[in-house]
């Protein structure tokens, strides 16, 4: 099969062919149509905590058709089933997977992070992590569920209600995906703080009720004021969706007396805050990471339905042999959101 696989720390995506997968007896293994480039994926490529080890298959957000059924894989799956799957391939045994919690396996492995990815022809998902996709779906709109999970899980977490003032740090995929769903389940205000001219016009298709551009030498004192007088008060709930070290001690600075921060972005650099602020505050900081079973599903009914729309994060769509070019430009994004890799 043809994959782009990361070689080495500064060195763009290489399309190659390698062999194809061969799935353990509780795996499936899919043919891929589309392939989602996550920002993990470009922190995989470049020195850090996250680093992929070299010949790694990159790519966990893919949807496509059941090629092969292993012989113990759990569901009456069947060849040509239509599918989506959570990237953490679990034990199947332990508390965490009975639950559809696979992120919590001790014993996972992940695609396109300790496993081959979803930038080639053909992956390997596991038989309980796998979810059959409804017709009316289709299945470039069903690439993005898994984003659209994490932004759900995100709001789920931070126990968002109807009439929540809201404030989301950063309207990259992440960010907009939870002012989708902030939307969705009824906040009062949606407020989006961001400087890209682009992204910041997605912001507005995707939920934001206001989108604002940091003043960056004002600070958190001038970003509270934008807010206030858009919203009339501080947010409740402050999603920090960049992972940029300062940023958790700005929403603390910003966020009102029994506020709730949830970190969603990720920082892999040492970062510090001053305790004493959140202390007499007493703030709540929830961290928020990945998504269980259930959360993929909600997301597939909604889409399925119409409920929710998240074809304009769509900007760019490319083959397989052009993502290591699309993959390199995502590294300094302009006009780019989500890019997709289509395989054909």
């Amino acid at each position: 099969m043809k994959a782009a696989i990361f070689k080495e720390v500064g060195q763009p995506l290489s399309v190659e062919s390698v062999e194809d997968p061969t799935p353990e007896p509780n795996e499936l293994v899919v043919e891929v149509a589309y392939c989602g480039v996550c920002g993990t994926d470009l922190h995989a490529t470049r020195e850090g905590l996250t680093t992929a080890c070299c010949g790694r298959i990159l790519g966990h957000e893919f949807v496509g058709k059941i090629a092969e059924v292993g012989s113990e894989a759990a569901g009456n799956w069947k060849v040509g089933d239509r599918v989506c799957a959570l990237p953490f391939i679990g034990c199947g045994r332990c508390v965490a997977c009975v639950s559809g919690q696979f992120f919590q396996c001790m014993n996972k492995k992940v695609s396109g992070v300790d496993d081959q990815g979803g930038f080639a022809q053909y992956v390997t998902t596991g038989g309980l992590e796998t979810i059959v996709l409804p017709d009316e779906l289709e299945l470039q709109t069903a690439a993005l569920v898994e984003p659209l999970a994490v932004g759900l899980h995100a709001v789920r977490v931070a126990g968002l209600k109807a009439g929540s003032r809201v404030l989301i740090m950063g309207a990259g995929p992440i960010g907009l995906t939870v002012a989708l769903w902030a939307k969705f389940f009824g906040a009062r205000d949606v407020i989006v703080s961001e400087l890209a001219t682009s992204r910041a016009k997605l912001a507005e298709t995707m939920g934001a009720t206001h989108v604002i551009k940091p003043d960056l030498a004002g600070g958190a004192a001038a970003l509270l004021e934008q807010v206030c007088d858009l919203s009339g008060a501080a947010p409740d709930i402050i999603f920090e969706c960049v992972g940029a070290p300062g940023l958790l001690q700005q929403c603390m600075e910003i966020a009102p007396y029994g506020g709730k921060i949830v970190p969603v972005g990720v920082c892999e650099q040492p970062d510090s805050f001053m305790p004493f602020l959140g202390l007499i505050k007493e703030l709540s900081v929830q961290f928020a990471i990945a998504y269980t079973k259930d959360d993929f599903e909600t997301a597939i009914a909604m889409l399925a339905s119409g409920r929710i729309d998240v074809t304009p994060m769509i900007t760019d769509i490319v083959p397989l042999e052009e993502l290591p070019y699309a993959f390199e430009e995502l590294k300094t994004p302009s006009h780019q959101c989500k890019v997709l890799t289509r395989i054909d």
